[in-house]
């Protein structure tokens, strides 16, 4: 590597570690990315590190509406070649469509329904991962008449998937000021007809629809004036070709989580029909995941965590754990290095209050007495 290009590289690498939100983070990344390594095109998404499903941010380039369709329903209804959920669990997490395909990128339904169309002749794909897990993913296109990807533009890339993956999982650490959440309204409801299409929604789900952060959005083509994100349909889209369940966690514009899941109908033959799909807040437990992950919390130190939490003393936390008070209080500095507090209280109001607030007021009954 060239000093320029290693230098290109290193101020790449400290833009995605001080990105400060995950727009940013692809944009910015993008911009150098494409200095060092040209395409024409990107298609940059976050997703669930649970399932590898797409969620929010999603940031596309150079791509106009009327063909991504195409591109979000590949992976999940045609494609076989050079598949996302295969790179997740690849020892190399990047790999060019023509090096694949030994050369014949038309094996792939994507390329001869989305990129030839288009003019593109190679793309390349990446999964952002850390720890075994799939915190987003990339797509670069190169149009015809361009170099095909290499291995330079390999090598580079997936020394861009961890520090990627790193960065995108710190932006799951609790918001310090989230706004107040409407507790009152009931589960978003939408339903999908067995060919995908938006048939009906209640006004709970119109409400959750605009809590979503800005992204890519498809129309639905039978009449209903709302633009759905990209995340939804694919959410939807899964549980519709698997026959089953599956869902995805969403940080709204209000700073809350929001949990996205669908389930496929079945009519009484047994045969899909439709599939549903419910929004609404996420319980603690369903966001507890992500932010070990982005804390970088062991097991044992959430399960002190959670004694915490409760208020129980250092003695009886080693007691319940079976430790010694001297492993429980490495335990806790630990966290609190972590986590950036000084005080159990701090450490539970930064952790647990934005998740738990909302659900304890739903079950809370409140009076007053002369």
């Amino acid at each position: 590597m060239t000093t320029p290009t290693r230098n290109a590289v290193e101020a790449l690498l400290k833009d995605i570690a001080d990105a400060p939100d995950p727009h940013t983070l692809f944009a910015d990344a993008s911009t150098r990315l494409r200095r060092i390594a040209p395409f024409d095109a990107a298609v940059w998404v976050a997703t669930d590190p649970g399932n590898g499903l797409t969620t929010a941010p999603v940031r596309v380039e150079n791509l106009h509406e009327g063909g991504c369709g195409t591109y979000w329903e590949s992976e999940m209804l045609a494609e076989h070649v050079n598949l996302f959920s295969d790179l997740a669990r690849a020892r190399v997490p990047v790999a060019g469509l023509r090096a694949v395909t030994e050369g014949h990128p038309a094996r792939s339904p994507l390329y001869r329904n989305f990129m030839r169309p288009r003019g593109f002749e190679d793309e390349l794909r990446a999964v952002f991962r850390v720890d075994g897990q799939p915190w987003g993913q990339l797509s670069l296109f190169r149009e015809r008449g361009r170099a095909e990807f290499d291995a330079t533009d390999i090598a580079l890339v997936t020394a861009l998937s961890a520090p990627l993956a790193q960065r995108l999982r710190s932006f799951v650490q609790p918001s310090t000021t989230p706004t107040p959440e409407d507790t009152a309204r009931a589960p978003g409801m939408l339903l999908f007809d067995a060919d995908g299409n938006l048939v009906s929604l209640n006004d709970e789900a119109r409400h959750l629809l605009d809590q979503m952060p800005p992204g890519p959005s498809t129309s639905t083509p039978l009449g209903i004036e709302l633009p759905l994100p990209v995340w939804i349909l694919s959410t939807a889209g899964r549980a519709r070709l698997t026959g089953g369940s599956t869902r995805i966690r969403i940080r709204a514009t209000t700073g809350h989580w929001l949990v996205c899941h669908a389930s496929c109908l079945r009519a009484a033959d047994g045969h899909g029909s439709s599939t549903a799909l419910v929004i609404e807040p996420a319980k603690p437990s369903e966001v507890a995941a992500l932010v070990v992950a982005a804390y970088e919390l062991t097991r044992r130190e959430l399960d002190v965590i959670e004694l915490i939490a409760r208020g129980l003393p250092t003695a009886d936390i080693a007691a319940q754990l079976h430790l010694s008070p001297h492993t429980v209080r490495d335990h806790v500095k630990a966290i609190f290095d972590k986590v950036g507090v000084t005080s159990r209280g701090e450490l539970v109001a930064k952790l647990f209050t934005e998740f738990q607030q909302p659900i304890t007021a739903r079950a809370t009954v409140r009076v007053e007495r002369d």
